[in-house]
């Protein structure tokens, strides 16, 4: 299993990034992909997912109205677009992988396969 993400870089406070994930070495369908970020000094937190089968998001409170998570499944490319952008955004942006069965959303347990990230950091 291959993720790559890219997109990251460096942006003014109020701006906007699509940070992109592609996905290979599993089938797509059968798979939540999920965008964790790690800020310094601070645990690595899963801040949304999105379940390709159906295309069930699911986002977490830091994350509820300015991230939205999307796919292209042709492409097995998976989209996180940030909207108004601040400085408290700054971490390091990784996307994941699992296909297991989650009984609740946000299982950030069952993700067993990381990309490398991409670092955005937000200027003000």
């Amino acid at each position: 299993v291959q993720l790559v993400e890219s997109g990251g870089g460096l942006v003014q406070a109020g701006g906007s990034l699509r940070l992109s994930c592609a996905v290979s070495g599993i089938i797509f369908g059968d798979i939540t992909i999920g965008w964790f970020r790690q800020a310094p000094g601070k645990k690595r937190e899963l801040i949304s997912e999105i379940t390709i089968s159906d295309g069930t998001t699911a986002y977490a409170d830091s994350a509820k109205g300015r991230f939205t998570v999307s796919s292209d499944n042709p492409k097995n490319t998976v989209y996180l677009q940030i909207d108004s952008l601040n400085p408290g955004d700054t971490a390091v942006y990784y996307c994941a992988v699992h296909n297991h069965i989650c009984p609740r959303r946000l299982c950030w347990d069952l993700y067993d396969h990381f990309g490398r990230g991409t670092q955005v950091t937000v200027s003000s």
